[in-house]
């Protein structure tokens, strides 16, 4: 993997990360590749921020530089935590893990304000503190980027099969437009159940003589077949906007979007926006996925991917068991 390589994945995670946690993430200085993130469980009853930082050799063969400030933490949850983060990122050498450690530090939060309804005020348990939770194990070896690959493999580009009931075109909500450096990007959201409706929708939006006229109209979509969680047929259009179709899937994939296709348009102002217009892309889909309901909670979040990874072990196991 080159120094380019590592650039590149850098970004990608980068901009995938402000997508997903959007206030709480925050940049501490971009020139440096410093970012903070705000970590909270489900009710925000504790919280910790967490400051990382990308060195160039990252992810090829060095982690993430990190400061975990929480005043609030005895120095033996401290050390827990911090361990935990170093088994993660040992179990996931090469790979991207900002996303495993913000989320292992939730699971550790949720657990710590679980403990604290569950256990008297004045009576210790040492069966609660040392009870771990249900897929704490495989989500310490859970590798995101195997997952990933291995959700693309069984998903399908292609169109479903013929249906007997009539394919319509949804209905489709357009969100608020956003101009930068003259150029204006708006997004589209639609529900939908079937492929065929992708075209559908598109030759909708394109019905807009400034819809049509615009110089990209970048789409993704998922759709999952018959409630099957691992049957998806799903797809993108970077639409000339190099990769841009791609990240949004990406995106997608992560908060686990189903039945939804998304478009974002944009109208080129004369002014290169370099890797900004990724983000104004990806932060458009976020925002209309959000707005119309189609991100889980975090939470939510974390067990797909602790189910995700059993599926993945299952059928490794069950390769390996006819060989």
């Amino acid at each position: 993997m080159s120094d380019n390589d590592n650039i590149r994945i850098q970004d990608e995670e980068i901009e995938a990360l402000s997508a997903i946690y959007g206030d709480d993430w925050v940049i501490v200085d971009s020139d440096s590749k410093k970012y903070g993130i705000k970590v909270a469980d489900e009710n925000s009853a504790n919280m910790i921020f967490m400051e990382v930082s990308f060195p160039p050799d990252y992810p090829k063969t060095s982690p993430p530089q990190y400061i975990l400030s929480a005043p609030w933490l005895r120095r033996e949850e401290r050390i827990s935590l911090e361990d935990a983060l170093a088994d993660i990122y040992c179990a996931n050498i090469g790979e991207s893990v900002i996303f495993l450690w913000v989320e292992k530090i939730r699971e550790f939060l949720q657990e710590k304000s679980e403990m604290k309804v569950e256990t008297k005020p004045d009576v210790a348990s040492p069966e609660k503190v040392e009870e771990k939770s249900e897929g704490e194990e495989d989500w310490s070896e859970d590798s995101f980027a195997k997952i990933q690959e291995e959700l693309i493999k069984r998903s399908h580009s292609t169109e479903q099969e013929e249906t007997k009931e009539e394919v319509t075109c949804p209905d489709i909500h357009h969100g608020e437009s956003f101009m930068d450096r003259k150029s204006v990007f708006q997004g589209h959201i639609a529900a939908i159940s079937h492929t065929k409706q992708v075209k559908l929708v598109l030759d909708s939006l394109c019905q807009s003589k400034k819809i049509a006229m615009a110089t990209h109209n970048i789409y993704a979509y998922r759709i999952i077949q018959n409630d099957q969680s691992d049957v998806y047929y799903q797809g993108c259009e970077d639409d000339g906007e190099t990769q841009a179709g791609s990240r949004m899937l990406h995106l997608m994939q992560i908060v686990d979007a189903r039945n939804v296709i998304v478009v974002v348009t944009r109208w080129y102002g004369g002014v290169h926006l370099g890797p900004d217009r990724f983000k104004h892309i990806n932060n458009c889909a976020r925002q209309l996925l959000d707005d119309h309901g189609y991100i889980k909670s975090k939470v939510s979040k974390n067990q797909y991917y602790i189910n995700s990874y059993r599926k993945l072990k299952f059928h490794q196991s069950t390769v390996l068991s006819t060989i």
